[in-house]
C-alpha cells in the first residue's frame, strides 16, 4: 500500500487515503474523513509508480 495525501475539494483540509498500486487504473468514491463529503478519486500506475492523482468533487 502507498500512503498519499491531497486536499479535500470540500473543506480543503489535507487528509490521506492509501492506494494499491497493483491495480493500474483506478476510480472510485469514498467520503472525506473530515467533513463526511463524498469524494471522486482518479488513480494511474505505471510500473507501481504512482502517475496520476486527481480528486473531485461528486456532483449530486
Amino acid at each position: 500500500m502507498y500512503e498519499h495525501y491531497f486536499q479535500c475539494p470540500y473543506c480543503w483540509e489535507e487528509i490521506s487515503v492509501l492506494l494499491d498500486p497493483s491495480v493500474k487504473a483506478q476510480t472510485y468514491i469514498e467520503d472525506c474523513e473530515v467533513c463526511c463529503n463524498p469524494i471522486e478519486f482518479h488513480v494511474n500506475f505505471d510500473n507501481s509508480e504512482l502517475q496520476g492523482f486527481e480528486v473531485r468533487n461528486v456532483e449530486q
